[in-house]
């Protein structure tokens, strides 16, 4: 399989500039080459490319794991560098959207480049064949779409859009190792407008805005019904545009004229009729038979895209007006900044005025009952009265969301096969491209295909071929568990009438399928201990934000020790499959039994709690950690304490107890400290207790605990020592789980477990000197509060082992001691009590 170590990003804007800063993530260097400005010369010759570089380096949210890894991106222009394509194994051409404007451009690449060198266009709408229509044999060969989703980093969706002429080993090369190295989720897409995500998205997003007109609502109505509640972004519908930005969405819909559409139809009917599909290009498929129902299929498909679906005129005068969203100040929101003292407030649009207003909660009765409901599907029933109560009258929520979605699911099931050969590459563009829960096919299992379809036809509304044909086979519904397949799951292929197997790629793992495929050992309310096989354990987190309980810290420490229900594994990973690994220990517990004046419950919970990472730390079987997502507090502690970590490279890890005014109290200054100590020897090995690297790596540490730093990356929580030299990092989420299984094989031959340390020598009192005369610093700059030179102090005293003779012996567990009580005396003070019920109630830290 072709290596991809070095590429070519032509084009320096938003999209082609934060695609090389991605390459530098995975450590991938790259040349970003633009324009020359008119009468530039000199390092001016570049300034397009170095604006373009340097806005990535200031976006937020972060385009770069780390600042430092801009290095790996050259910057240069098309006059004078673009003979550097010949040294590169991949070129990706990102200018702007005129067909005139590439081929140009790559008219002069052909020139240039080695053959061979892949080629592809992150174009999000133009047709991607036609772009290298009339080039060499070889160029088209290695010709083909990659359109990436903004921003790069964060989205991980890829559309990889074949052509006919496509060489099928450039592609495999290609999404194998975007997959691996870019942490990307591969779709293969056909070559027709708009591709797969924005075409599905586009419709459902016009008709979101229809239905509003017709049905009278507001945008604040919108966006609390199209937001969480489906399993969608909480940004839901208009503050995402606001976000992407109005014009970007202006350009996507340009691209779905009528012409589009006739060219997109004739390709549908040329990959039936030939078995060209994508699929088929990639693993050299024979081609499917087609069947005399395509033909109506297609025609169901043409009258689908309805006329009424277009920008409205509100739309229009927005775009007219500049008003753009976020970077021009305001879009369908507006934030106003507070005066002293004051939150920023956003107002909303009035559609129909184009006048903004402060925003207005909307007062949906159904939609209220409906978020106490975790379960997506089951609110969704509720939420269009599919379940025990037939759809009220008068409920305007569940109208309009059985109005849009049922449009929706017809609309994407008329997409097969125009845009895609099965239902799985919509449901997963939808995943990754829209960030929802559930694509659409998932979405309507959940909420019941029969049931939906009598509904749809006893209230007369047109229903797509394909989900007729689901029915006709004696199938109910679009998936079905599949324990034996790697995905856990089969799906309904409409070309044959019948399931198959989800395929996804070798290492592609979930704890789920696991579950499906091995079984659970042991379970309670909190945690799992499940079976992966090959003699590793898997304990998983599945309480609410994985919030650490009682529950979580049994089941950890019941599988860790001899005799246990882990007693059959030679090693286990800790790790889940929720959004994030941990938000840390449960709060409510502990705000519930400090009230109540349980000062044992307290002590006896901190205990257990230690007991727990202590156990994860000395277990004789190799324990490895997996975090990712947010991981804070108790959840960071669980990670420190493991002696192998796999970390996802989207890691947002810190020890943030100091915002609750508490300090870490299961281990987690002891691991700090240790690291700290350990760095510190490791530049000078016979330094004394009070040696100035000690007391530069004792400042860190304090910083990092005592501001609640969070890391913003794996790579970040590397820098702040929340992670080793010798822990690897997985860029692919769906990938995790197979990497920290093998990284706990690795770990089994020949494992000697750790032993509890009680020779640490105490940075003591001059250290704790130095860092107490910086907290009085930063009071005496009015930069912390009079509380918060409290728990800084107890963090300094408890990180210097004390107020001790520097150097003098102490072990781990004596350290333990300081955190436990350090934590319960801040538990039995006011200011903590403000700072934990703040917290519950917002969401947000209280500096008091």
């Amino acid at each position: 399989m072709k290596r991809i170590n070095r590429v070519a990003v032509l084009g320096a804007g938003t999209m082609g500039a934060r695609i090389a800063a991605h390459f530098a993530n995975a450590g991938v260097p790259s040349y970003l080459l633009d324009i020359v400005p008119p009468d530039a010369d000199g390092p001016a010759r570049n300034k397009i490319a170095a604006a373009g570089l340097d806005a990535a380096k200031k976006s937020k949210p972060a385009a770069f794991f780390e600042a430092s890894l801009a290095r790996l991106v050259t910057i240069g222009n098309f006059e004078d560098d673009l003979k550097d394509v010949a040294e590169v194994d991949w070129i990706i051409e990102a200018v702007v959207e005129n067909l005139d404007i590439k081929r140009a451009l790559l008219k002069k690449v052909e020139a240039v480049r080695k053959p061979g060198t892949i080629i592809t266009t992150n174009t999000s709408g133009l047709p991607v064949a036609k772009i290298a229509e009339g080039f060499s044999d070889d160029f088209r060969r290695s010709w083909f779409g990659t359109h990436f989703f903004n921003p790069p980093r964060y989205m991980r969706l890829l559309e990889i859009i074949p052509t006919p002429e496509t060489d099928r080993a450039a592609l495999e090369a290609i999404a194998h190792f975007c997959d691996v190295r870019l942490g990307k989720g591969i779709v293969f897409a056909k070559d027709t407008p708009n591709f797969i995500a924005n075409r599905i998205g586009t419709f459902s997003v016009l008709n979101v805005m229809r239905l509003m007109q017709e049905m009278d609502l507001t945008i604040e109505d919108v966006d609390a019904l199209t937001g969480q509640a489906l399993g969608w972004p909480r940004s839901a519908t208009f503050r995402t545009i606001d976000l992407v930005g109005l014009d970007i969405l202006g350009h996507v819909v340009a691209n779905m004229s009528r012409e589009d559409m006739g060219r997109a139809l004739l390709a549908a009917n040329a990959s039936v009729g030939t078995g060209n599909s994508p699929a088929d290009a990639r693993v050299g498929r024979a081609p499917s038979p087609a069947n005399a129902s395509v033909g109506r299929t297609l025609l169901s498909a043409a009258l689908d895209e309805r006329s009424d679906l277009k920008l409205p005129d509100f739309y229009k005068q927005m775009l007219e007006r500049k008003w753009l969203g976020d970077k021009t100040g305001g879009g369908f929101y507006k934030k106003i900044k507070g005066g002293e003292a004051k939150e920023d407030e956003r107002l909303a649009l009035d559609w129909k005025t184009l006048e903004y207003h402060p925003r207005r909660k909307p007062k949906f009765p159904a939609l209220d009952m409906a978020k106490n409901v975790e379960d997506t599907g089951a609110r969704i029933r509720m939420l269009l009265g599919l379940g025990a109560s037939a759809p009220q009258k008068g409920d305007k929520a569940g109208q309009f969301l059985w109005s849009a979605l049922s449009d929706l699911w017809n609309y994407s099931a008329n997409r097969i096969p125009e845009i895609s050969d099965s239902i799985v590459e919509i449901d997963r563009a939808m995943r990754l491209g829209f960030n929802w829960e559930l694509g659409p096919f998932e979405l309507w299992d959940a909420a019941g295909v029969e049931t939906t379809v009598a509904r749809m036809k006893k209230e007369n509304r047109a229903v797509a071929a394909n989900v007729e044909k689901l029915l006709a086979s004696g199938k109910k519904s679009w998936y079905t568990d599949d324990p034996k397949s790697a995905a856990g799951r089969a799906y309904f292929d409409l070309a044959s009438s019948s399931y198959k197997p989800v395929e996804v790629p070798s290492g592609v793992w979930s704890v789920e399928v696991a579950k499906k495929s091995n079984g659970v050992v042991k379970k309670n309310a909190g945690a799992s201990l499940v079976d992966l096989g090959d003699g590793v354990g898997c304990i998983e987190f599945h309480s609410k934000m994985n919030t650490i309980g009682t529950d979580i810290v049994q089941l950890i420490s019941q599988s860790l020790k001899p005799g246990g229900p882990g007693d059959n594994f030679d090693a286990f990973v800790i790790t889940n499959d929720a959004a994030n690994f941990s938000v840390g220990a449960n709060l409510m517990l502990l705000l519930m039994s400090i009230q109540e004046e349980e000062w044992d419950d307290v002590n006896l919970a901190v205990r257990t709690f230690q007991g727990m990472t202590q156990a994860i730390k000395f277990s004789p079987k190799p324990v490895v950690v997996a975090p990712f997502g947010l991981t804070l507090g108790g959840g960071t502690e669980i990670s420190l304490h493991a002696p192998a970590r796999q970390p996802h490279a989207e890691l947002y890890i810190g020890l943030v107890e100091v915002g609750v005014g508490l300090l870490p109290g299961a281990g987690g200054c002891k691991e700090m400290l240790l690291r700290a100590i350990d760095s510190a020897s490791s530049i000078r090995p016979d330094g004394r207790g009070e040696s100035v690297e000690l007391m530069e790596a004792m400042k860190k540490t304090f910083e990092t605990i005592a501001t609640a730093k969070v890391a913003t990356s794996a790579h970040e929580a590397r820098g702040l020592g929340f992670l080793s030299d010798s822990d690897s990092i997985t860029m692919n989420r769906e990938r995790l789980l197979a990497d920290a299984k093998a990284r706990a094989l690795e770990l089994v031959r020949g494992y000697e477990p750790a032993v509890p340390r009680t020779d640490i020598p105490a940075p003591g009192e001059n250290i704790l000197a130095a860092l107490k005369l910086g907290v009085h610093l930063m009071r005496q700059g009015d930069y912390i509060t009079e509380y918060e030179v409290k728990l800084a102090t107890k963090i300094a005293e408890v990180l210097c082992g004390g107020n001790v003779t520097a150097g003098t012996p102490i072990s781990e567990q004596y350290v333990l001691d300081l955190e436990r009580e350090g934590f319960k005396s801040l538990c039995g003070e006011k200011k903590t009590q403000e700072r934990i019920q703040y917290t519950l109630k917002t969401g947000k830290t209280l500096r008091n």
